[in-house]
């Protein structure tokens, strides 16, 4: 089994930034994809920013310019920096993984981590 592990979100005022982190652990396992998405009381999940299959990055257009994906294969551990954050940036941000066992691929989930941006 693997488990995604996130912190550092918070309560931030507007203008500020924050670091969120997510590990992956377990045994046996590689990451063949990491992304970010966020999902805002009453809304559907969305995707923030996240790793193509080449390697590049993408980011939806609300985290263009502000958010910055970025990940560290030796801890198996993937980070989002947000800077100029919103009061609509509030929201539950859940790390994804594509993680290779064996053959198979399986789609991983993190808890969630509060992201709260007062005005």
């Amino acid at each position: 089994q693997v488990q995604l592990v996130e912190s550092g979100g918070g309560l931030v005022q507007a203008g500020g930034s924050l670091r969120l982190s997510c590990a992956a652990s377990g045994s046996d396992f590689s990451i063949n994809g990491w992304a970010w998405y966020r999902q805002a009381p009453g809304t559907k999940r969305e995707l923030v920013a996240g790793f193509t299959n080449d390697g590049s990055t993408n980011y939806a257009d609300p985290a263009k310019g502000r958010f910055t994906i970025s990940r560290d294969n030796a801890k198996n551990t993937v980070y989002l920096q947000m800077t100029s954050l919103r009061p609509d940036d509030t929201a539950v941000y859940y790390c994804n993984a594509k993680v290779r066992r064996g053959f198979w691929e399986y789609v991983y989930w993190g808890q969630g981590t509060q992201v709260t941006v007062s005005s």
